[in-house]
């Protein structure tokens, strides 16, 4: 079964944005929760 290449690639790009998503979900979150614990104090 031969693989397309353009397949790979478009594969390859969805993996990159979920994990550039993922990490920019999980930057802002914890400078949220950052942010809150300052201003209890």
């Amino acid at each position: 079964m031969p693989v397309d290449p353009l397949f790979v690639i478009l594969l390859l790009v969805l993996l990159g944005l979920f994990f550039f998503g993922y990490l920019l979900v999980r930057r802002t979150l914890l400078g949220l929760r950052e942010g809150y614990e300052e201003g209890k104090r």
